[in-house]
Order: C-alpha cells, then structure tokens, then sequence
C-alpha cells in the first residue's frame, strides 16, 4: 500500500487576503501552478476549477469547500487527465490559511492516495511521490511569485 497524505506548510510574506487571491484567481494561478493555457476557476462548491498541466495534462478539479479567505478544498484526479473527477478517481487537496506576524501560515494536505488505481504510465505524474516534490516545488514558486506581487 503507498501513502496516503501529503502535508506541507510555507509561510508567506503577504497578507491572508492577497495569497487567497493568488490561490483562487485564474491570473495568479496561471503564473504559478497552470503551466499551459490560462486557469479557469468557478469558486463555489460543485464549481470546476480547470488547470493545465502542459505535458501531464487538463484537469478539471471539482470544488469542494470555499471559505474565503481562510480555506479552499479541490479533488482532482491527477491520474486521469480530461476525465470528469468523481470521489473515486481523485485526490482532496485541502489550503489553510492563518494569519501570522509579518504575513500568511499556508498549510497544504493531499490526501486519498492509497485508495486510488494509478496506470503505469501516469505514475510520473499521479503517484504519491510525484505530488509529494510536486508540492514542495509549487508551494515554493507560490511564496516567490505572491511575495514579488504583494499589495
């Protein structure tokens, strides 16, 4: 059995509000975390929060929780690019955001890993492994790039 969660946390130089925006609009999130065409985010529960991932793929994520601007949820599932994400085929990535003397406390769990079916071929791509630097690597360029655009 593989892994089941991933749990990271970064503190950022910029208030709750500005980091929030930077996790939920389509033009912060596609200098971050959308590697090819533009984001595209409808916040809300049930909504549809489409990334791209450039060579691994579209994804549609489905919202799940938005509480703004302390906390968002999404499943999306990784390991089946353009399919439509349902609880089964999917992971729940979960952003928590505290305010913290000189900014924003970000805390990131992915969970739902050891429940899923992962073809070979989207192991580089799906796998707990992959997402675990993943993460590490994007919580990075999120700090650097909302820090440079702090208000």
């Amino acid at each position: 059995m593989s892994p089941d969660r991933i749990e990271r946390e970064i503190v950022i130089a910029a208030p709750v509000e500005q980091v929030w925006a930077v996790l939920t609009e389509p033009a912060h999130l596609s200098q971050w975390f959308s590697e090819g065409s533009p984001a595209q985010v409808d916040l809300r529960p049930g909504g549809i929060m489409r990334v791209d991932h450039a060579e691994a793929g579209v994804f549609p994520a489905r919202i799940e929780r938005v509480e703004p601007p302390w906390f968002l949820s999404y499943r999306w599932a990784s390991a089946y690019p353009a399919e439509e994400t349902t609880d089964s085929n999917s992971t729940l990535v979960e952003f928590t955001l505290i305010p913290e003397a000189g900014g924003t406390r970000l805390r990131l769990t992915e969970s739902g890993f050891a429940a899923l079916v992962i073809p070979a071929e989207r192991l580089p791509y799906s796998s707990h492994e992959s997402h675990s630097a993943g993460w590490t690597s994007k919580l990075i360029e999120l700090q650097e790039y909302t820090e440079k655009h702090a208000a």
